[in-house]
């Protein structure tokens, strides 16, 4: 996971940052806000502790944004708008311009059920795994740091 190196002091003040907004009275907007942070959370602490991706992936969380979409929930709770340059601060994420939260959040859920999914398949682990597991994670985080930056780029 030596990808995550050059972001993990910004993530500490990520997630600060959800803790803080997770105060909230919306319960929806709070499950997802706390999911975001928890798995942001899991994934500096498998860096830090050099955690390999089976043990990574199982603690990964979906159930807040999936009962966001059963629940019809507004996405622009998060954040309104779209992404934009002055929101992506890795040359990966350009890609993401223009998508909203609720799309980015879609894709984030998407990744974490492909993931589990191929855990699954392969008997409850990557070992042999053809799969780029590595590039796959390290998408995922990204997305989801993008998702915290952009939150936060909107609160004052």
């Amino acid at each position: 996971m030596e990808w995550l190196t050059t972001g993990i002091s910004q993530l500490k003040d990520l997630i600060s940052f959800l803790h803080k907004k997770s105060k909230t009275n919306d319960v929806l907007k709070k499950h997802i806000i706390i999911e975001l942070r928890d798995n942001l959370n899991v994934f500096r602490n498998a860096f830090i502790n050099d955690v390999p991706y089976d043990n990574l992936v199982e603690l990964l969380q979906n159930n807040a944004y999936q009962d966001a979409i059963k629940n019809s929930f507004s996405f622009r709770k998060l954040r309104n708008g779209a992404i934009e340059a002055r929101h992506v601060f890795e040359e990966r994420n350009k890609r993401y311009i223009g998508w909203t939260v609720e799309k980015l959040a879609d894709k984030i859920d998407e990744k974490i059920v492909e993931l589990k999914n191929i855990k699954k398949l392969n008997g409850g682990s990557f070992k042999n795994i053809k799969n780029d597991i590595p590039q796959m994670v390290s998408n995922l985080y990204y997305r989801m740091k993008l998702m915290a930056d952009f939150i936060k780029s909107g609160s004052h």
